[in-house]
């Protein structure tokens, strides 16, 4: 298994455990805070907010995970009338501008973040800095930029056209 694969297969698996651990938190804390307010009669005052830290949480991180899986949504017209070889260099381009695109919005999510850190805004029920909550955006457009990084070297050193690195990534055909 070559260093790329093994540093795409190391991406998936981060960005798996996060968005299971997530949504496994966002569906606990709901039947909890069900059950407290139904039977108990009160409610969790913190169980919103972990709610929407693990919401931020897989939006950030589900990001990387459907362009690792070539899951994002795109307008393929203009690729799918070009022959193999343009739409090749086309999805190098998209690709390549895609992952710069990501790494600057890394740059000023950072920014934003020590912005939020110098106001020292917290969150109301469990006093989280916020600036702490929000380092999952610039960790989450690393990792996407990283995704379409490699799907550039997976284009440029294999046949064939690739939405992603991964295997299932491969460019569908509409008439095979």
């Amino acid at each position: 298994m070559s260093t790329v694969t093994r540093c795409f297969r190391l991406i998936q698996t981060i960005e798996k455990w996060t968005l299971a651990s997530s949504i496994l938190i966002i569906a606990a804390i709901t039947i909890v805070n069900v059950f407290c307010r139904a039977v108990l009669n009160t409610s969790l005052t913190f169980g919103e907010e972990i709610a929407q830290f693990s919401v931020i949480f897989t939006t950030c991180i589900g990001l990387s995970y459907a362009a690792g899986q070539g899951r994002h949504i795109r307008m393929s017209a203009l690729s799918d009338a070009l022959s193999p070889a343009s739409r090749k260099r086309l999805m190098v381009v998209i690709a390549g501008f895609t992952s710069l695109l990501m790494f600057f919005l890394a740059f000023y999510s950072i920014r934003y973040i020590a912005t939020v850190h110098a106001l020292g805004t917290v969150s109301a029920a469990l006093q989280v800095p916020f600036s702490l909550i929000y380092c999952v955006a610039p960790i989450g457009f690393v990792l996407t930029g990283l995704q379409y990084a490699l799907t550039v070297v997976r284009n440029l050193t294999e046949d064939g056209v690739y939405i992603s690195y991964d295997d299932g990534g491969h460019w569908q055909e509409l008439n095979p």
